[in-house]
């Protein structure tokens, strides 16, 4: 059985600036004991959104204009550092649904596509339009288009891409290789009772 099938992501944006965003700072360690992921969106970017007291910095997170935002905009090598599968479930847990950045560390973004989360890249001068028209009116809704490779915000639209597998996983339902897995138990079994090794006590 698939799971959703991912085509496009739509909602208000937020940019977060910078290049070389690391995992530690999208989540940083000390908020990393807990059991499961649930609430670990609340300390996503902690560091950088609070200050020693626990106060709000100014930070575009922190912006009402920007409340509710489902697509995460930012800049080159985003999600680096670390492999910490907390980075992309602190962001999807966030409320996010999508990123859109230059480039992606490899394993945060494949752990980002295995929660169903597309992260596609643009050139720099196409998001700086992108962040342009956001800041300039933050109710635009922006759509990542899948199929089309095309990022649309009001009447404009810019090209991105995503790696062909990640694309096609998610607009396939098969972005969750556990669940795949799981709703493969019938053909498991039957490899599993062909092979003589798993037959001998």
């Amino acid at each position: 059985m698939s799971l959703k099938e991912i085509s496009k992501v739509t909602g208000r944006a937020v940019h977060v600036p910078g290049d070389d965003i690391d995992t530690d700072r999208i989540i940083p360690a000390r908020f990393m004991k807990c059991v499961t992921f649930d609430g670990l969106g609340e300390y996503m970017f902690y560091d950088v959104r609070k200050d020693a007291d626990g106060n709000d910095r100014k930070h575009p997170l922190n912006d009402p204009s920007y409340e509710g935002a489902s697509i995460l905009i930012s800049g080159n090598n985003f999600g680096c550092g670390s492999s910490r599968e907390h980075a992309p479930q602190a962001i999807y847990r966030a409320g996010f649904r999508g990123v859109i950045a230059e480039g992606f560390a490899e394993i945060f973004f494949g752990n980002s596509t295995q929660l169903g989360m597309p992260c596609v890249t643009a050139e720099g001068k196409d998001i700086e339009k992108l962040v342009a028209a956001i800041e300039a009116d933050p109710s635009t809704e922006v759509t990542i288009d899948l199929e089309a490779k095309k990022i649309r915000f009001g009447i404009a639209a810019i090209d991105c891409e995503i790696r062909e597998g990640a694309r096609s996983v998610l607009l396939n339902g098969h972005w969750d290789p556990l669940q795949d897995l799981l709703a493969s138990e019938e053909q498991v079994e039957a490899v599993a009772g062909s092979l003589a090794y798993m037959a001998e006590k």
